[in-house]
Order: C-alpha cells, then sequence, then structure tokens
C-alpha cells in the first residue's frame, strides 16, 4: 500500500491579511515525521477570485438579474460597475503591498467609487496628518472593499463578510438541522468561487485524507461545504474535521449526519491524532488505537482513544512553516484607525506560542479544563529562537504575534535575553496577564527585543468581581502593570467583559470609569468589551449554582455545546447597556448613579507604585544599550557616554566608581556565549561592592548618576 497523502485547507473565512496558523503547525510537524503534506488557504484564494474584474462581473451579472427591486445601496452601485471593474484589480495589488505608487491617486479622489461606507470617512480625516498618505488609501481602499462585501452580503451570497464564512451556521448549533438546512441550498455564487479553488488543489494532489481546520463558527460552513463536494465527486477520500471549534463545540459529539460529510472528527492537538490516522490509512494501526477521534460505526457516532503513543511536547512539535501559503497575496486592510487593534488586520505576522495552555488556569469563565488551556507547557527559549530565525528565513518576515492563551513572563524574559544575545531583529506582540512581575524593567527589556503591544484581560475594573472570577489580580495592580508598559513605550489592549453573575450596574458603570481614566492617562490604547457568556466547559457553566445562576439552555441536540444561556436571580444586564458601555453617555441618560470613582484613581493607583530596587529579590542585570564610553577630565574624575537607540546619556562619576560602572555593564551586555545565563545578580553586585560594600551600594543606588545609568538601559529583570 503505497502512503497516505495529506491535503489541508484552511476553509473561509478568519483574516485577510495572514494565515491562519493550525495548517502551518501540522505542516511543518508531519512533514518532519516523514508524511506526504500539502498544505493550501482556499478562504484567501475564494476572496481573491472574488475581488477581481472576472469575479464582480459576475456578482454584477447575477445582481442584475435577481427579481423584484434592490435596495437603494445596490442600484448605486450597479450604477457604478464599470468603476469597480477598472479599479478592483489595481485596488487588489495596492493593499497586497504589490503597487504603492496607487496610493496618492487613492488620496486624490475621483478614483475610488464610493459606496455608503464612505458616508463618515471624513470624520477620520485627521488621524492621517500624522498616519500619512499610504495609510489613508489604505483606510480608504478598505472602506471601498467593505462596500463591495455589504453588497455581496445583502445580494448573490449572504454567508459572505470579509472575516467570517455563514457564521451563523456554527453558532449555538446545538442541534445539527440548521447547517444541515444550509448545506442542502444551492451553491451560492462564492461557494462556486470556494470549491474551484478546493479543485484546484484535490485534482493536483490527488490526496488520502482531507484535513479540514474550523478554528472558529465562521470557518464551518466553508469546512463542511467543501467536505459535502469532494465526497460527492471523489468518495475514497477520507475526510478528518478538527480546530478551535471542534475542540470547544463537539466534545460530546452524537449526530451521525455530520459524518455524511466527513470520516473523523479529531479533539485537541491534531498531531498525534493524524499521525495515528495516515498510520491506520496505511493499514499499519487499528481503529480502535486511533487518538482522540470520533467517527461512525454501524449508525452510530463511537469515540476511538485506544493509542498508547505519548503526546509531543514543546520542544518536539517543531517550526512551522508556510510552504504552499502564497504569503503576498495576503490583503492588509485597514479597517480601524487605532494603532494597537490595527495589528490585527495590517500585514502578515509569523505565529507562534511562547507556551502551550495557560499557566494560571482558575478564571471561573475560562475553559479551564480543556486541553488547549489546562495543560500548560514552556517551550524552551533557546528552541523557540531557533523557530523564530527559521521563520525568518522561510518567510522573509521579521513580524511575530505570540498566541499565548497567556504568555508567562518568564518564558518572555527568556526569549527577550535570547533575542537580545543572538541579535535577532524582530518585531512581536502577544497576549499576557496583568501580573506584578511585569515591572519597568521587565518591560523595558522585552521592548529592547522587539515587542510593541500586548493584549490582557482586565474583564472588569472591580476587585469585587475580579475577585469572583478568581482572575488573581486587582485593578491597581492592572494600572501599575500597564504604566510600566507605558513607560516602555509598549501598546495595551484590553478585553473586558459585563453582565458576569451578580454583577450590578453601578459596577459596570464603577468599572466604565476606571477604564475612561486608563484611556485618558494613555494606560490602555484600546479595548474590547464583550457580554459574559456561561460556557459548558468553564467552571460556572460545570457548577452554575455555586455562582449563582441557573442555566436556561440550549438544550443539546446531538451536536454543538458550548454557549449557554442563563438566567441571573441577582442582577441582569438590560439590552442597552452593551451599547451604553460603547457610548458612555447613555449610562447617564438612563439616570443610573453618579460611580462613586475618584476621578484622580489613576494618579493615586500610580503614585503608590514602589521605585525602590529590592536587594532581596531574585533579579539580575541586563544592559540594553551600546557600547560605552569613559573620558577622564579633571582630578580622578569621568565623565561615561552610555548610548542607546535614542540618545547618548552622560553619567558624571569619580574614576573609580566609573571603572566599576563599565565592568558590571560589560557583564551585563547580552551576547551570544551567555545562552541566558552568566548575569550578575543584584545580590551579588551589592555585597561585592568595592567602595563600601553593601552600605556603599546603597548609597550609589539613591544617587542621580545611578538613576541616569538605570534610565540609559541597565534594567534590573
Amino acid at each position: 500500500m503505497s502512503a497516505p497523502r495529506l491535503l489541508l485547507l484552511i476553509p473561509p473565512l478568519t483574516q485577510l491579511n495572514t494565515p491562519y496558523p493550525s495548517t502551518a503547525y501540522l505542516t511543518g510537524f508531519l512533514k518532519r515525521h516523514g508524511s506526504d503534506v500539502t498544505q493550501a488557504d482556499v478562504g484567501i484564494e475564494m476572496v481573491l477570485a472574488l475581488l477581481s474584474r472576472d469575479g464582480l462581473s459576475r456578482v454584477f451579472d447575477r445582481v442584475r438579474a435577481m427579481p423584484g427591486d434592490l435596495p437603494g445601496e445596490a442600484e448605486q452601485m450597479l450604477a457604478l460597475e464599470q468603476a469597480y471593474l477598472n479599479s478592483i484589480d489595481a485596488v487588489i495589488w495596492f493593499l497586497q503591498g504589490q503597487d504603492p505608487t496607487l496610493a496618492p491617486r487613492i488620496c486624490q479622489g475621483g478614483f475610488l467609487p464610493q459606496g455608503p461606507r464612505f458616508a463618515h470617512a471624513d470624520e477620520q480625516s485627521g488621524a492621517f496628518g500624522t498616519l500619512g498618505a499610504t495609510d489613508r488609501a489604505r483606510y480608504l481602499a478598505t472602506l471601498y472593499l467593505e462596500d463591495l462585501a455589504d453588497l455581496i452580503h445583502e445580494t448573490v451570497s449572504p454567508q459572505f463578510a470579509l472575516s467570517r464564512y455563514a457564521e451563523h451556521v456554527g453558532v449555538s448549533a446545538a442541534s445539527f438541522d440548521a447547517v444541515a438546512r444550509a448545506l442542502a441550498e444551492p451553491p451560492s455564487l462564492t461557494d462556486e468561487m470556494l470549491l474551484d479553488a478546493v479543485w484546484g488543489h484535490v485534482e493536483g494532489v490527488a490526496p488520502t485524507l482531507l484535513g479540514l481546520t474550523v478554528p472558529f463558527p465562521g470557518n464551518l460552513y466553508g469546512a463542511l461545504r467543501i467536505a459535502q463536494a469532494v465526497k460527492a465527486r471523489r468518495p475514497a477520500v477520507r475526510i478528518v474535521l478538527g480546530g478551535g471549534y471542534v475542540n470547544t463545540e463537539l466534545r460530546r459529539l452524537q449526530e451521525p449526519r455530520l459524518f455524511d460529510y466527513v470520516d473523523y472528527v479529531t479533539l485537541d492537538d491534531g498531531e498525534r491524532p493524524l499521525l495515528c490516522l495516515l498510520e491506520h490509512l496505511a493499514g499499519k494501526r487499528d481503529e480502535a488505537e486511533l487518538r482522540r477521534t470520533f467517527l461512525r460505526s454501524e449508525g452510530r457516532v463511537v469515540w476511538r482513544d485506544g493509542a498508547r503513543d505519548p503526546e509531543f511536547g514543546m520542544a518536539e512539535i517543531g517550526t512551522p512553516t508556510y510552504a504552499g501559503l502564497a504569503l503576498d497575496r495576503y490583503l492588509s486592510v485597514l479597517d480601524v484607525l487605532n494603532p494597537m487593534h490595527r495589528l490585527w488586520s495590517d500585514g502578515h505576522w509569523n505565529k507562534l506560542t511562547v507556551a502551550h495552555g495557560c499557566y494560571w488556569k482558575q478564571c471561573t469563565f475560562c475553559d479551564v479544563g480543556l486541553d488547549y488551556i489546562g495543560r500548560y507547557e514552556a517551550t524552551p527559549s533557546e528552541i523557540l529562537t531557533d523557530r523564530i530565525e527559521a521563520l525568518i528565513a522561510e518567510t522573509g518576515r521579521r513580524g511575530f504575534h505570540f498566541v499565548d492563551e497567556a504568555a508567562p513572563p518568564a518564558g518572555l524574559k527568556g526569549l527577550a535575553l535570547c533575542l537580545l544575545e543572538r541579535g535577532v531583529a524582530i518585531t512581536w506582540w502577544g497576549n499576557i496577564r496583568f501580573e506584578p512581575v511585569f515591572t519597568r524593567d521587565l518591560c523595558r527589556l522585552l521592548a529592547a527585543s522587539g515587542c510593541v503591544a500586548v493584549t490582557a484581560g482586565l474583564e472588569a475594573a472591580s476587585d469585587r468581581l475580579l475577585d469572583a472570577m478568581k482572575k488573581g489580580i486587582t485593578v491597581a495592580q492592572a494600572a501599575r502593570v500597564a504604566a510600566a508598559f507605558q513607560t516602555a513605550g509598549i501598546m495595551v489592549h484590553a478585553y473586558l467583559m459585563y453582565g458576569f453573575p451578580g454583577e450590578t450596574i453601578v459596577e459596570t458603570v464603577e468599572t466604565l470609569e476606571r477604564v475612561r481614566q486608563l484611556f485618558a492617562h494613555g494606560l490602555i490604547q484600546s479595548a474590547f468589551w464583550h457580554r459574559f457568556v456561561a460556557t459548558a466547559h468553564s467552571p460556572i457553566g460545570l457548577d452554575p449554582t455555586a455562582h449563582g445562576i441557573r442555566i436556561t439552555g440550549p438544550s443539546f441536540g446531538g451536536f454543538a455545546e458550548n454557549d449557554l444561556t442563563h438566567d441571573d436571580p441577582a442582577e441582569k444586564a438590560p439590552e442597552w447597556l452593551g451599547v451604553g458601555l460603547r457610548a458612555a453617555l447613555s449610562f447617564y441618560m438612563r439616570g443610573v448613579p453618579r460611580p462613586k470613582v475618584p476621578r484622580n484613581w489613576v494618579v493615586r493607583v500610580l503614585e503608590e507604585t514602589p521605585v525602590l530596587d529590592d536587594p532581596t529579590a531574585e533579579r539580575r542585570f541586563v544592559w540594553i544599550g551600546g557600547a560605552p564610553v569613559n573620558e577622564s577630565y579633571g582630578h580622578d574624575r569621568s565623565r561615561v557616554i552610555l548610548p542607546n537607540q535614542t540618545e547618548d546619556v552622560e553619567v558624571r562619576l569619580s574614576s573609580e566608581k566609573a571603572d566599576w560602572l563599565l565592568d558590571l555593564i560589560r557583564s551585563a551586555t547580552p551576547t551570544r556565549e551567555k545562552r541566558g545565563e552568566g548575569y550578575p545578580s543584584l545580590r551579588e553586585v551589592r555585597e561585592a561592592y568595592p567602595l563600601g560594600g553593601p552600605h556603599g551600594f546603597d548609597a550609589l543606588a539613591r544617587s542621580a548618576p545611578w538613576q541616569q545609568a538605570r534610565t540609559a538601559g541597565l534594567l534590573l529583570v
């Protein structure tokens, strides 16, 4: 029997700017294990086929042929059909970074036809004084694409949106009925374009096994539409479904109709299940020895998990590969002007994880029992840096997004040191917790290694609610951590929720006031507020009575199970609250009591921030500046020049202290030989200080020259 051939597909639709990383991880891993594997992103291929001259011609032809009256906006865009056809290919090239010369023509006006999305474009015009013509052009080009997406969604393909595909089919799909009805409908125009892309890869690869990743509800319909078509034309091809949506929502799968479309459904990390499945298809493994796999047998859904092979650790999964994914075809759209928020849609980011799972895993609203959160394992910094260098070599891109549940501070510190020691220049951002260990110096070290932004869950700016959530932080602590990142020039995005069990409207308003102050003081740059939803695998969902709520639905119908509806006897967040959080004035229009949070709350919290170096703390000196210069002047005096990336700091000391400081800086400078070790500790330096021992060091630490050296780049981490 010949070796199985595996084709991994990313169905529509997640992001336009960068491929979802699941197939890149699996392809890199399986290739190292000798598997014949190919990957493709048919989501971006569908979008590019649609947003082209030929694709839009088909759209306009079908819109014109639709029965009945069209919306006024559609009539307006039909009248501008030729302008859209003449401009679309140039706009796509521009957003792919292929033709930056189009920017001044877009900004000049008269080139892009303007639909409804342009109605408020002028309100944003002030932001482009600093962002520049290219960003203004990208913003206008994005509005242009959004107009087209709205037209397509409202007429020929209700499934289509720029970042999701038929999301309503996968959301709260307790029963398979709605999914089956959607798949029974004739393929839409975008479905046809999707399947055209699929057949190009299926016919080119002739796979034995087709793998479909479903990270979000907005990928489910596209995945099953692909599976339906392949089953009809190539029934011998086996099909496996996996991904984040599957891992969270299909854990109690009982619906046999799903297996009319797919043959296998795997849970959690895909490396071992796919290896076992490939061995099974090659005749080397019994069906009973598969790993975490659902299949249908005699009309019933059965579970197979008899494999005795161990899981693969973070050091064993290897480096992802983007081979087969044409990175230069993705679109950098600019739908949000906020410099922090735009990171999600702006440019290609290589995706990696500092650690598997969450080291905290206690939050009551989180799926802490599931593998992707509950099984924590950090990646060694040297191995992580090796992967970074390998991805730079493969992709030519130096941007990295660490997609951790919560990147561990120790892991980020080790990574930063390793990057500095090797002299690897990258730009990176990732998700963290507001831990007090993120001191100003640690944040400056992260910034020196390339960190430009972090995201973190503040959830509710109320200590009572944070305690009820078992979040493990306080609001004041979060503010101080945000201030530490601000000092280092690192942007912060805060995730927020409202409607937590027992949360009062007054608490929500007080949270809003604290968030307002965080924004006003520049401690956070963006935020997202979502309504609390109990999930089936969270501590609240598993034991709702203990958290004061009652689960009211939905009734499990054998398919998906995750989001639960609930009744909160203590307090119910009204429907207008979410809108009010985005327009704070509505709180006061409804007569909600004034918040009791002092208006100078952030100022008071920051004034309480400790500034002294604790000699008992296990911290070490790291120098992130350039090579210092020592110049003598006068009698026994030295002028030490401490350069960094923005300025030269001049420190005046006695010659003896200057020599000591230079020795300390040399021993604290990252080099390839250090490999994360050999940095002088605060305790050692203090005790061995040659000019008066610990008391002499304490006196030095209170002096202006020492603070200048610390500011210039002598960090304690």
